[in-house]
């Protein structure tokens, strides 16, 4: 996933927070941390161990509630194909991003190309179909695994 370097996306999902005046707590700034810096998609699970530390026990309800909040705001995307999550690379506006998905590594690139946004709203439009979610996920082969794979 080509995110923002860790500390540049907490500090900028801390502004964005309390522009939006709500509020950032430490647990849900440590499951943004742990998506962001692990650079793969994670499941809630996965978030889940990262998290425990043995101090406190954890509940699954804990992380849903954090991602919940994550998603509301933007600052992550749910990956419907992986039952996944990823930190978003361009949280500071709304828009539809598209995500490509390596098979072979995992690799997710975000993408936020407004010809498909719109293809898919007029596409939708001109059959009087009325989208409540857009996901678009395309799972392929990324440029390196295609390569390796030439050789």
């Amino acid at each position: 996933m080509d995110l923002k370097p860790t500390d540049t996306a907490l500090e900028e999902a801390d502004t964005l927070c309390q522009r939006r005046g709500v509020r950032l707590t430490a647990q849900r700034r440590q499951v943004l941390h742990i998506l962001c810096a692990a650079g793969r998609p994670l499941g809630a699970y996965e978030i889940l161990e990262a998290m425990r530390d043995g101090s406190r026990p954890l509940a699954p309800p804990t992380v849903y509630r954090a991602l919940d909040f994550l998603l509301e705001q933007g600052l992550v995307h749910k990956l419907e194909s992986l039952h996944a999550y990823v930190g978003c690379t361009h949280p500071d506006h709304p828009h539809f991003s598209q995500f490509l998905i390596c098979a072979d590594c995992g690799l997710v690139t975000e993408l936020e190309d407004e010809a498909i946004a719109a293809s898919l709203k007029s596409a939708a439009s001109e059959t009087g179909f009325q989208p409540r979610r857009r996901v678009v996920e395309v799972i392929g082969t990324c440029a390196d695994c295609a390569e390796k794979a030439t050789d």
